[in-house]
């Protein structure tokens, strides 16, 4: 028997062919679980749905009214919402003296605000599953922890995301709601693809983790697989499952330019 069978989840952010919500996606229908993918895009929500033996809908998490429609939908599906995981993002790279307006509203429609619908819509729904509740799950950051340069507007919102999450917790774990915050680290992706084509980028990021390698989507799923059993007594706190960065932290712009650097020239060399 699997780990989460019996219970429903919904993943959203799980539009984009092999990214981390589709791959927390996969998991949690192979432990058991029955799964309603969402976010933005149809053609690939119903394609791991398919796959998957599950259910989906189109949501924009920056629409409180989308977010408590899927939250509607899933309970009405489903009889129930065990599990609810936030894994939407936007990695906004950008120097705090030229980040433009529009660029602080998305990241905050997304990012503060989105979390706040996605919560507020869960919780409603997981309150009225008594005795047993729920748990719901935002993908943060460790950058949170590890700072790195050019990413204020990231950092911020992300950290106010991790705030929603303890404030959850410590007014609903009575209704035996659990709420957690799980933060990767630089992880390959289809969203970070293109920086892992920079030669030099990951030589500059592996030292900085004990473990000696950088985080997979996998780990993550995994991190959240745990989370959603009945087996995780926890509540309000951020996991880190990313090799043990925070103990060292993200490099900085001058070593990233450094490693890069160094990568080119020997390209050049070659």
């Amino acid at each position: 028997m699997g780990q989460l069978e019996g219970k429903s989840a919904v993943i959203l952010g799980a539009a984009s062919p092999g990214n981390m919500g589709q791959v927390i996606a996969r998991l949690f229908a192979a432990e058991g679980a029955k799964v309603m993918v969402a976010g933005r895009k149809q053609t690939p929500l119903a394609d791991i749905a398919a796959e998957i033996g599950g259910e989906y809908a189109l949501c924009d998490i920056t629409s409180h009214a989308e977010v408590n429609a899927l939250a509607d939908k899933a309970r009405d599906a489903f009889g129930r919402v065990d599990i609810a995981i936030n894994t939407t993002g936007w990695g906004l790279l950008a120097n705090t003296l030229e980040i433009t307006q529009e660029q602080l509203d998305q990241i905050t429609d997304l990012q503060f605000k989105g979390v706040h619908h996605f919560a507020q819509a869960f919780v409603r729904v997981m309150s009225e599953q008594q005795p047993t509740g729920g748990s719901i799950i935002s993908l943060s950051s460790a950058t949170t922890k590890a700072l790195i340069n050019n990413h204020m507007a990231y950092i911020a919102s992300k950290r106010a995301g991790e705030a929603m999450m303890e404030c959850v917790a410590n007014d609903f774990g009575h209704l035996g709601i659990k709420a957690n915050s799980v933060s990767p680290a630089f992880t390959e992706s289809p969203m970070t693809s293109e920086s892992f084509q920079v030669p030099g980028l990951v030589d500059a990021f592996v030292p900085r983790y004990p473990l000696g390698r950088l985080n997979t989507s996998e780990d993550v799923a995994n991190a959240c697989l745990w989370l959603s059993t009945d087996h995780a007594f926890v509540t309000g706190q951020n996991i880190q499952p990313n090799g043990g960065l925070t103990l060292r932290g993200n490099p900085q712009a001058r070593d990233i330019e450094a490693a890069v650097g160094a990568a080119m020239a020997k390209l050049q060399e070659g």
